[in-house]
């Protein structure tokens, strides 16, 4: 064999590396082929290294063939690279394939809470007779929550076993901070800001508001959840009468559950912050609730303590407050059974409120 023959690769060279792509599964392995032919050290590299030991006149043809046996191993190399890359597509397309017979999956619109569809019908109901929505913060201080509304001390409400006390960031409870027991707060910080506005005494304008959102408290079974939403409400003027508040409930009553066939009594109770203080029950004339008394709200006069605190003047202003559930409210209106239901978002239950 001449000294130029052995210089350049043999064409064996190519059924090898043929043998040697059709056992790579990988790209690693299929890079370790490569390296062992194109690779710094690889067969074909090292013989162009060598053109130098051959005479001058051979160098050119030997140049030739080498780089002609460089392409072929080349193409095969990328040819092999295809091929795994069309192979991992084609797996990878039958572990997502997708059944195109089957019925697609319509986008669903959402739909509100039969709660906040309570909620939006009490405000509507209210605003039609003047009233005007406050707000007010979920945290709130022990003065607005019981002090501004008469509330002692020693009074239940204030134990721990009751309300949701808040801890500092060292972990000791703040008996001063509280998520708020009752939107009652909202009535005392409007009163004391309509004060500051208008002054307390002559010439103050009435304040007519409704005070709806979340309140905490320790409890709960089927009737009761330690978040629940109330709705709270607040006449005060020169004028106002326990007879315009039974006017305004009765007539609210009727509207909300959208009937005339419902009986309304005010039951004499006791709460801090009114007095006198009632009890608002309903019966219903159908239905499957049909002559049977059910409690739906409170309400009474302003207690003069409460109206003194916010800095109103008690000998010529007197107003009235109530409050209900909204969640309570909701259950009679469609015939719910379980509070809880309101708030394990069940899609099963809630979808029978969407419009």
């Amino acid at each position: 064999m001449s000294s130029l023959d052995s210089a350049i690769p043999s064409e064996t060279l190519l059924a090898e590396l043929a043998e040697a792509l059709a056992a790579v599964n990988d790209g690693d392995a299929l890079e370790v082929t490569k390296a062992r032919y194109l690779g710094k050290t690889g067969v074909v590299t090292e013989a162009l290294k060598g053109l130098v030991n051959l005479p001058v006149e051979q160098r050119k043809e030997a140049g030739g063939r080498i780089n002609k046996i460089k392409v072929q191993v080349e193409a095969a190399i990328n040819a092999r690279r295809d091929a795994l890359k069309e192979a991992q597509l084609a797996a990878r397309l039958a572990e997502e394939a997708l059944d195109v017979t089957l019925p697609g999956r319509g986008s669903e619109r959402g739909s509100l809470h039969p709660v906040t569809r309570s909620l939006q019908r009490i405000e509507g109901l209210f605003a039609s007779m003047g009233f005007s929505v406050a707000e007010g913060p979920e945290i709130e201080t022990d003065y607005f929550n019981f002090t501004a509304l008469n509330t002692p001390d020693d009074h239940p409400a204030r134990s721990m076993h009751d309300t949701f006390y808040l801890k500092d960031a060292q972990g000791n409870v703040q008996s001063d901070v509280l998520l708020r027991t009752h939107t009652s707060p909202i009535q005392a910080r409007y009163m004391q800001n309509h004060v500051k506005t208008y002054g307390g005494k002559e010439g103050m304008p009435e304040i007519r508001i409704i005070a709806p959102g979340r309140v905490y408290r320790v409890d709960s079974d089927a009737t009761h959840s330690p978040m629940f939403h109330q709705v709270e409400g607040l006449w005060v003027g020169e004028h106002v009468t326990f007879a315009g508040l039974k006017g305004v409930m009765i007539d609210f009553l009727h509207q909300f559950f959208e009937t005339d066939a419902l009986e309304v009594r005010f039951r004499p109770s006791f709460f801090p912050f009114t007095e006198p203080s009632a009890e608002i029950d309903v019966a219903f004339g159908e239905g499957p609730l049909k002559g049977r008394w059910l409690e739906v709200a409170g309400c009474g006069m302003v207690h003069p303590n409460v109206l003194t605190e916010a800095g109103i003047d008690p000998e010529r202003y007197v107003g009235f407050a109530f409050g209900m559930g909204p969640d309570r409210l909701t259950m009679l209106r469609y015939g719910i059974n379980d509070l809880r239901l309101f708030f394990e978002g069940d899609v099963r239950f809630l979808n029978q409120f969407a419009a």
